[in-house]
């Protein structure tokens, strides 16, 4: 374990045992969903946001850093019968407060719907139980036996990862991606596009700067574990998740005063969204949008424009991500008429669809005010 994952464990293991102020960012969460969780998980919960607003019926959710459960046991509320919740984290004491009350939440509930597994949110492959019971066994003692379990661990993560790919709709954290070591962020990254779905959605309350943080600032262990100095700068925050892949990357919490000022540098609670995109149906049936407005134009993160009020054409990939994503409330989306299939569509970004291909379409999105 490195120190960073050292120092950050060690802060939330006290914080398991009695609550730390000094982790808390208030947070309004929905009254309805923690009436059923116990004190103890409340009281020791550390956060900066409510990701459990972004849950669906019929997710199933990834918890990364989920601490005593309080997020998990939220979501688990919201998923239905259909839906699952993951919560991975790495502190034995945190795992423990949260798995202590599992039975009674599932009474609670109605159905044992969470599973709470020990690993490190940047190597979401990497079951730490099973690899602690192969230690056991196997002891680590010289160069040889080390190489050993190196091999072990790649086995494992192969046939038996903690969390399998593309099999995930949700990833949430709740301030916890800014305690990750900054050599190991882009592999977090990484890991959450790997096991979510084609269209999965990442829900992220963190805390991100104004500025890029000093390192006299990041050697500070307790400003680190209290989620200040690892904070992300907001803007390489968004790129961070771009460069892994993401699309329709966005901030849709943004509080407005800051959480802490440090050095004259303001730290401050946000929600980031994201998108998964989907592999296949790039291809050109005869879909169009027009961008509702106000700007003159804007583009998406796959190169697409869309200047305002023009009906343009998109691949059948792009029409549901827009249709049914988080672009929905800007775009008016229009089936074609008549469905083909006219190949790869390999028309340049901003090509207008002609208005005789959806006659008698349906124009998704648009006001359902009638007339006069």
């Amino acid at each position: 374990m490195s120190s960073v994952e050292s120092n950050v464990s060690e802060r939330y293991a006290q914080g398991a045992q009695q609550r730390e102020e000094a982790l808390c960012c208030p947070v309004d969460y929905d009254p309805g969903l923690l009436k059923i969780l116990p004190t103890e998980i409340i009281e020791r919960d550390y956060g900066c946001g409510d990701p459990s607003r972004y849950v669906r019926e019929g997710d199933t959710v990834l918890d990364l850093g989920s601490g005593g459960g309080k997020i998990c046991y939220m979501a688990a509320q919201l998923v239905g019968n259909k839906g699952k919740v993951i919560g991975v984290d790495m502190t034995d004491e945190m795992l423990a407060l949260a798995r202590k009350f599992q039975p009674e939440m599932a009474d609670k509930i109605g159905v044992d719907l969470v599973d709470f597994r020990k690993g490190y949110i940047q190597d979401l492959a990497l079951n730490v139980d099973a690899m602690n019971d192969y230690l056991a066994e196997n002891p680590v003692s010289d160069n040889i036996s080390l190489q050993a379990l190196e091999v072990w661990k790649q086995q494992q993560r192969s046939s038996q990862p903690l969390v399998a790919s593309e099999s995930v709709d949700l990833v949430i954290s709740n301030c916890v991606l800014n305690l990750v070591a900054e050599t190991d962020r882009k592999q977090m990254i990484d890991e959450i596009f790997r096991v979510l779905k084609p269209g999965g959605r990442v829900a992220i309350s963190d805390i991100v700067s104004d500025e890029l943080v000093p390192q006299h600032l990041k050697d500070d262990e307790t400003l680190w574990s209290g989620c200040i100095s690892g904070a992300f700068q907001e803007k390489g925050f968004m790129d961070a998740f771009l460069d892994a892949g993401f699309v329709a990357i966005a901030y849709d919490k943004w509080d407005e005063a800051p959480w802490q000022v440090v050095d004259d540098i303001e730290f401050r609670s946000v929600t980031l969204m994201a998108v998964k995109p989907e592999k296949t149906g790039l291809v050109d049936a005869g879909h169009g949008v027009i961008y509702k407005g106000p700007y003159a134009e804007v583009n998406d993160d796959l190169g697409n424009a869309y200047p305002r009020g023009e009906r343009i054409a998109v691949s059948k990939r792009t029409f549901r991500l827009i249709a049914n994503g988080p672009y929905k409330a800007d775009f008016i989306a229009i089936e074609p008429a008549a469905p083909t299939e006219n190949g790869c569509f390999c028309l340049p970004a901003g090509t207008k669809r002609p208005a005789s291909e959806s006659k008698g379409a349906q124009h998704g999105g648009a006001s359902s005010a009638g007339c006069c």
